[in-house]
């Protein structure tokens, strides 16, 4: 399947938008790993991977919500991204962007925010969950060949989007699924709702 282009978008450094990012938005990366060149074939997409951000404004952190292979679902500062990431001493090897969601501010109401948070912070350390690329893949396949499939079932373990599209659905917030019956990060670029707002510079290894 071919590979969109990644969009052309702003490119900005992490510091210079960082006190503009805000709780609820879209993390979106295109990654230069194995396994995302796996998910972009799959999807025909070049978003590889899909988190959100939550503002800690008491300890003056953006943290990075998300479950990914390896190491299921987990929290990391949004800087780590961009400067240190898996502790290379360099930035994501690939490509970040930041989206956001046009209702979740008018979603996340104290009350719906805290719900949201509790509900992705209870996850933590939940599995990753492997097995659903291998469905995933085969309902493109099946897709392909002329059969439909309902929507994938969810369980207790999560892909990097189930985990965002879950966590979105306590504020009332629906990403529409692919029509083969899974949700990809491609589907939460393309929501008619999410506008795409800048490309992260990431730091290269110093020599």
């Amino acid at each position: 399947m071919k590979v969109a282009p990644f969009p052309v978008l702003p490119l900005a450094d992490y510091a210079s938008v960082r006190r503009e990012i805000r709780s609820g938005d879209i993390l979106l990366a295109s990654g230069e790993y194995a396994f995302s060149k796996l998910i972009q074939r799959a999807t025909g997409s070049v978003w590889s991977h899909v988190a959100f951000v939550l503002r800690v404004e008491e300890i003056d952190r953006v943290m990075v919500l998300e479950s990914i292979e390896g190491h299921g679902v987990r929290t990391l500062a949004l800087s780590e991204y961009v400067k240190n990431f898996e502790n290379t001493g360099a930035g994501y090897k690939g490509r970040l962007a930041i989206a956001r969601h046009q209702r979740f501010s008018g979603a996340a109401t104290t009350d719906n925010l805290k719900a949201m948070s509790q509900f992705a912070v209870d996850r933590l350390s939940y599995p990753y969950d492997s097995e659903e690329i291998a469905r995933i893949t085969a309902r493109i396949v099946g897709n392909f060949l002329g059969f439909s499939a309902d929507e994938i079932k969810r369980d207790q373990e999560y892909i990097c989007s189930e985990y965002v599209y879950e966590c979105y659905k306590t504020l009332g917030i629906d990403v529409p699924y692919d029509t083969r019956g899974f949700v990809a990060p491609a589907d939460f670029a393309r929501a008619k709702d999410v506008q795409l707002l800048w490309e992260l510079q990431t730091h290269l290894k110093a020599r």
